[in-house]
């Protein structure tokens, strides 16, 4: 087999022509490797060795332009080089050469992920934990970055997260806003004992003007079919859902 002609493309590769029609596209290193030139002569076995250093090499690349973007755990450079279609061997020389290089760092990455998140986000430690071990790390590892965050500081986060909530709130009783933010503080990842004593302490009073909406809400729902004590009774209910007093005389508010 030889190479019948040599073409420069963009991105330090060349189009290689060989003698039976085949193209093949190689980067600059391969044909320095292999110093590839115009009427060299190989055979199929070296084809295949030159072919295999390519992709190496094309694996490679691929990953240096995710890396690029932002930082990558080894999992997600992993699941990328096995989407883009490279065979196993190939994926574990290009993070074995990466780890080597430098480019994969765990310390980093955890650092700079915990940074970003509390820095950027409302989320609390719990949360943290579950996305970066979705990542690939171990809890242990995780937990040692966490270390350097104090208590003081994930509690100051759920005050300010319950202080925003208490003054943007417009149609929630104290209970069910409460339950609304025991909901949220959980789902963002704070620990339920952190939760439940700030909550337990929150300053917050049911609104007057809260209670009258929700009152008339509730009679514009249901007047249409209930009058007298039923109505009385539909709207109480209505209330106890949402968390008010149901001892309320609901009838100063009825005209």
């Amino acid at each position: 087999m030889k190479i019948e002609k040599i073409n420069k493309k963009k991105n330090n590769q060349y189009q290689v022509i060989l003698s039976d029609n085949t193209s093949l596209s190689f980067y600059d290193d391969t044909i320095i490797q292999f110093n590839l030139l115009s009427k060299k002569e190989f055979d199929k076995k070296k084809l295949e060795e030159i072919i295999a250093y390519n992709s190496n090499l094309d694996a490679y690349y691929s990953a240096l332009k995710f890396i690029k973007t932002k930082l990558r755990t080894k999992k997600e450079i992993e699941e990328k080089l096995k989407k883009l279609g490279y065979k196993k061997e190939v994926i574990e020389k290009t993070i074995k050469k990466l780890e080597n290089q430098k480019y994969l760092n765990d310390e980093i990455y955890i650092k700079s992920y915990i940074a970003d998140q509390v820095n950027l986000s409302l989320k609390g430690p719990n949360k943290i934990i579950y996305e970066l071990e979705k990542l690939g790390f171990k809890k242990e590892k995780i937990d040692e970055y966490l270390e350097e965050y104090s208590e003081e500081l994930w509690e100051e986060r759920v005050k300010k997260i319950i202080q925003k909530r208490i003054k943007t709130n417009h149609n929630y009783s104290k209970v069910f806003l409460q339950n609304k933010l025991r909901g949220e503080l959980n789902n963002l990842g704070y620990d339920n004992k952190l939760i439940n004593s700030n909550i337990a302490n929150m300053d917050y009073q049911d609104s007057k003007d809260i209670l009258i909406k929700e009152i008339m809400k509730a009679k514009k729902k249901y007047s249409k079919k209930y009058q007298g004590r039923e109505l009385e009774f539909k709207i109480k209910n209505y209330l106890y859902s949402k968390g008010f007093n149901i001892d309320v005389n609901i009838n100063d508010y009825m005209d």
